[in-house]
């Protein structure tokens, strides 16, 4: 009987840890932060964020994450619903899509702790238009999971997912001389 228990317990405990080793992680929102710089007027640059993200790294090693349009944050509201109606068009496109794939076994076998840099090829998909992106980011190992932070600003350009019409719409309503398409994105995202 107690050769029985143990042998059961042993076999609960393997599938417990086996499971747990093949769950994704999930991405966790009140840590993570997504930000990027506009430049408007030549020289005057401002710092944006999303507020509501999700996302999560499967057993595969298969990365998405989801950002919530509506939830852009400049820190003043009528520029924020502007962005919302006139830029990203949040009633016909609610959400952005990251996507991209590590190599899942490579990040279980670093110890909680451990750093690497990796240079990985993400898709961002904004209004129906997907596009590449080189990242290098720093991935650090945590214990029940991972912080991927990037390196280097990302640079997004307006033209490659049809805002180019959105931010001369900004520009004019704002009465700036400018605004620049290209913007820097950085991230911060935590999976666990």
């Amino acid at each position: 009987m107690l050769r029985q228990s143990l042998s059961a317990i042993v076999l609960l405990a393997g599938l417990l840890i086996g499971s747990s080793a093949m769950a994704q992680w999930t991405l966790d929102n009140d840590q993570s932060r997504l930000s990027f710089v506009t430049i408007k007027a030549d020289h005057v640059a401002e710092v944006h964020t999303f507020d509501r993200l999700a996302g999560s790294i499967n057993a595969s090693g298969e990365v998405s994450i989801t950002i919530e349009l509506a939830s852009i944050n400049s820190l003043i509201p009528i520029r924020d619903e502007r962005m919302q109606a006139m830029l990203f068009e949040t009633n016909l496109f609610p959400e952005a899509m990251v996507s991209g794939s590590v190599d899942i076994a490579d990040l279980r076998a670093m110890e909680p702790g451990e750093s690497r840099a990796l240079t990985l090829d993400v898709s961002l998909d904004l209004r129906g238009d997907a596009r590449d992106y080189p990242a290098e980011i720093l991935v650090t190992r945590t214990q029940n999971g991972v912080v991927a932070s990037t390196l280097k600003p990302i640079l997004v350009t307006a033209d490659n997912h049809t805002l180019a019409a959105g931010v001369e719409a900004l520009r004019e309503i704002a009465g700036l001389p400018s605004i620049s398409r290209a913007v820097p994105v950085s991230f911060t995202v935590v999976f666990e």
